[in-house]
């Protein structure tokens, strides 16, 4: 299957989580627990059918284990997070992942973005922060929510990074079982240290936790780790960079959200798919 493929496929299933989030009555880390829960008889189905090395899965498991934990630290911000502030500025400011990653991956991985890869990640993280500063709030509960957004940009980057490395030998289900695993324990160990309720939801709660697994959870992130055997984590976070804008856009649709967008979100719109264009393009 053409990696460049099912990262657009990838991008396009994660637009719709942070609006939807928005329609969600339970606590962040319930939404975080179930969006991971209910993938997981999917891949680990799945993963029972690749021919993984015991040695390699021994070896791997150290990283798995901390992108999990990194995974389940994103998660939590990030939803927690809208709760404080707007989609567009979470999503945003979530969208800074491709800086964080940059540093990362360049000091650990020594991986380091062609020249016109570093000119499309500018346009992108420009053109994202355009889509947000007409939506910025001065409250101190905005700031709250930006500071989680920021908490999760860092902790998803590490994790992208991370599966940058272990792709390298680990078959894709077998690295989304352990790492959506290893998450969903933490997040749920979590819950019971906090007396937070994992259970007796609506029918409406449930609807978003279906829906948040089978797209930005299967569809999206397990996309997007399929397509870190062939792209640099960097190329990986800048395409994803495509979310702001289509969570801005289903976020002034919908009536019941009609977050509308500042003008300047078109010009950061326009450029931030320029950016993933050239990061894209720029593939070595």
């Amino acid at each position: 299957m053409s990696p460049l493929l099912v990262l657009i496929v990838a991008v396009l299933a994660t637009t719709y989580a942070g609006p939807i989030v928005r329609f969600a009555t339970a606590p962040a880390v319930a939404i975080a627990f179930w969006r991971l829960v209910l993938v997981l008889p999917v891949t680990f189905g799945l993963a029972a059918r690749e021919r993984q090395r015991t040695g390699v899965m021994r070896e791997a498991f150290p990283l798995m284990l901390l992108s999990g934990v990194l995974l389940a630290v994103h998660f939590w911000t990030w939803i927690a997070s809208l709760r404080f502030t707007t989609v567009a500025s979470s999503v945003v400011l979530v969208s800074l992942k491709p800086i964080f990653a940059w540093g990362i991956a360049a000091l650990w991985l020594g991986e380091h973005p062609a020249p016109t890869e570093r000119w499309g990640i500018a346009l992108a993280v420009a053109g994202a922060t355009l889509i947000g500063l007409g939506d910025a709030r001065l409250s101190l509960g905005a700031l709250g929510g930006d500071a989680l957004a920021l908490a999760g940009a860092l902790t998803g980057a590490g994790y992208y990074v991370i599966g940058r490395r272990v792709r390298r030998t680990v078959g894709i289900w077998s690295y989304a079982s352990a790492v959506y695993a290893v998450a969903a324990l933490l997040l749920g160990f979590s819950a019971a240290l906090r007396s937070a309720s994992l259970t007796g939801f609506g029918a409406r709660d449930w609807t978003v936790f279906g829906a948040m697994a089978a797209g930005p959870m299967l569809l999206g992130h397990t996309g997007m780790n399929y397509a870190l055997k062939h792209y640099r984590a960097t190329t990986v976070n800048v395409a994803a960079l495509g979310e702001p804008v289509g969570a801005s856009l289903i976020a002034w649709l919908v009536p019941a959200i009609h977050e509308v967008p500042p003008p300047a979100a078109l010009i950061g719109g326009i450029l931030v798919l320029l950016g993933i264009a050239m990061s894209l393009g720029a593939r070595e």
